[in-house]
């Protein structure tokens, strides 16, 4: 993991990483946040949906600069976190309003609840691992979609090749930010895409353990024993960014 020289893009997941650990480890990144804003550049790269987002904000996290949102699917910036149409272009090309014909795919498969949320560029299911087959993620690939499972919870259908990490890259690059400019964090499987990408990461301490067995022979990963919050700022330091770091 390299060393500070230059301003900071932090692209970290919300629930189990920028939102984990105690109040105290979270207050101690976020006044860290707020008073490197100069220098830094806030990336919300979640699972979560943008009204979800919005209301953290209002709440007194850390405004986020951009989101990558709905796992991949969702790219929105400014002062009203809106969706960004020329990065979200691609997507929505190829999802191609499937939502319909993904529903009605999947409706005969067991151990699948769809999530009550409206999503624009995905489906979005709660799954039962111990009933869900292997014909609903067979299914969805045959499509032409791409699956993902994470937590024992989630199980995402999303256009093809779109995911946390490629969408990343995608708003890096029109950032015109240097990869080495860049740290992620996240703690399950739908966090893996983001550590396939060229920038450093941290696994925060309480990472799923498939995550953490899929990221151990990564050497852009660092796996923290820290959780959460105190995780990322433990990265922060061993990047030269914070000082002390966390505990």
């Amino acid at each position: 993991m390299r060393r500070a020289g230059g301003p900071l893009v932090l692209a970290t997941d919300l629930d189990g990483t920028f939102l984990g650990g105690s109040d105290a480890q979270r207050a101690d990144l976020y006044r860290w946040i707020e008073a490197h804003r100069q220098d830094l550049t806030l990336v919300f790269v979640t699972g979560r949906d943008l009204p979800f987002v919005r209301d953290l904000a209002a709440r007194g996290v850390p405004r986020p600069d951009f989101v990558v949102g709905d796992v991949g699917t969702t790219v929105a910036g400014g002062p009203g976190l809106h969706p960004l149409t020329e990065l979200e272009r691609p997507i929505a090309e190829a999802w191609d309003d499937a939502g319909a014909r993904v529903r009605a795919m999947l409706e005969e498969e067991p151990g699948l609840t769809p999530q009550p949320t409206e999503f624009r560029y995905r489906m979005s299911y709660l799954y039962d691992p111990g009933v869900l087959r292997p014909s609903a993620r067979e299914k969805v690939e045959a499509a032409g979609f791409d699956c993902l499972t994470s937590a024992d919870t989630f199980f995402d259908v999303l256009p093809r090749g779109v995911s946390k990490g490629p969408t990343l890259v995608r708003l890096v690059a029109h950032l015109a930010v240097a990869p080495d400019a860049v740290l992620c964090a996240g703690d399950t499987m739908n966090d893996l895409s983001l550590f396939r990408t060229p920038y450093a990461g941290v696994a925060v301490g309480n990472s799923e353990p498939a995550l953490v067995r899929a990221v151990a022979d990564r050497p852009n990963v660092y796996l923290s024993r820290l959780p959460g919050a105190a995780g990322i700022a433990d990265a922060l330091a061993r990047l030269g960014f914070m000082e002390g770091g966390a505990k």
